[in-house]
């Protein structure tokens, strides 16, 4: 078969398929030279047919297409190849046969590996590009204006409110990024892709949902149950829905703090929602003025048996408890006579009865401040 019969087939099927002629000219060159030699393809021949893979998955044509007009174009030309048009014998057609298919499942392999190879590379850069916007996205490193441009390559509106919900595990960090793609893959068949961004940052799970989604945190907490087991120790913080990219940086940041303060409160809920926090950050807001109010109501207890700490665990857990001496003793593996009797030194030692509403609430605040500044140890 001529060269220009080659290009005429080429051109043939490119026109029907849109694969480059150059691609399935190279492609018959190969064919008519082993169905002429009866040799497979040698290794420069198979690494020229791989980029042409590579190349192909580069312009985004299906692979399918690929394949289907090589097969195409192998039709069109096999009844021209020299030793099937002109065998002299009916075994030369047959090994001429053989070296056609031999030939055509090299070029198919050779063509699939770089096809492949080049989507790796595409995949790579995918989530190289993601963790990048995720990271300037939650840490305010590129303009707003960019992040919205950005953020269009990944299918994510930027432009409405957006919560940001945190995942830790306290036992370490590789377990919980082992299973961020599934649960990625679980929100956003629950929620829509764009409605949910997941990705792993500072050893934490952080997600970026749309701020209208109900639910979402629920649905977290769900699949890391499901994922990591009943025996993991994680926990969720939750901030509040803000508007647009600065928002999203305003609402990782209070998920976080979330986290946080459940360490310096010893709070074990699996869920902390920085709405449901919000009187911690303003008692911080005056160290002064927390500093002398523990210190004036709290500084007495000091002097009891057995020094502050039971008598502060004991009411932290008093007002946890809603006022229910049972309940408490409960959680305090103590008795209800045990409780009664430490809320009493309490009310004798500061001044404060914890069942009073107004004094209650002076006597809360300080505890939870002292909470807060790991009051007496510090």
């Amino acid at each position: 078969m001529t060269s220009s019969a080659l290009s005429v087939a080429a051109a043939t099927v490119a026109a029907e398929t849109q694969v480059p002629a150059e691609l399935l000219t190279s492609y018959l060159e190969i064919i008519e030279a082993a169905v002429r030699t009866g040799r497979r393809p040698d290794n420069t021949r198979l690494i020229a047919c791989r980029q042409h893979g590579n190349e192909a998955a580069t312009r985004g044509i299906a692979l399918r297409t690929v394949i289907n007009s090589c097969l195409r174009v192998t039709e069109l030309a096999a009844p021209g190849l020299p030793g099937l048009a002109s065998a002299p014998t009916p075994t030369a057609a047959r090994s001429a046969a053989v070296a056609l298919v031999a030939t055509v499942r090299h070029l198919v392999d050779a063509l699939t590996e770089g096809y492949e190879h080049a989507q790796a590379e595409a995949a790579l850069a995918g989530v190289s590009d993601r963790r990048q916007f995720t990271y300037d996205l939650l840490n305010g490193s590129t303009s707003p204006g960019r992040l919205v441009e950005l953020a269009h390559r990944f299918g994510i509106q930027l432009a409405g409110r957006h919560q940001v919900l945190v995942a830790r595990l306290r036992t370490g960090s590789a377990q919980l990024q082992a299973v961020a793609g599934d649960v990625e893959d679980r929100l956003t068949s629950r929620f829509g892709r764009q409605n949910v961004l997941v990705a792993s940052q500072n050893d934490l799970l952080v997600c970026v949902t749309s701020g209208t989604l109900r639910g979402a945190a629920g649905e977290l907490a769900h699949h890391l149950l499901t994922a990591l087991g009943v025996e993991s120790d994680w926990q969720i913080g939750v901030g509040r829905p803000h508007l647009g990219p600065r928002g999203v940086q305003e609402s990782y940041e209070e998920a976080r703090d979330a986290l946080t303060l459940a360490d310096r409160l010893g709070l074990a809920a699996p869920v902390l929602r920085a709405a449901d926090l919000l009187v911690f950050p303003v008692l911080l807001r005056d160290r002064g003025a927390i500093t002398d109010l523990v210190e004036s109501v709290l500084a007495p207890l000091i002097e009891a048996r057995g020094g502050a700490g039971p008598m502060l665990e004991t009411l932290s857990t008093y007002f946890d408890s809603h006022g229910n001496t049972n309940a408490t003793a409960r959680l305090l593996s103590l008795s209800p006579r045990a409780v009664a009797y430490r809320l009493e030194r309490v009310r004798r030692l500061t001044g404060y009865d914890p069942d009073d509403p107004t004094q209650r609430f002076t006597l809360q605040t300080a505890v939870l401040g002292a909470r807060l500044l790991g009051w007496p140890e510090s």
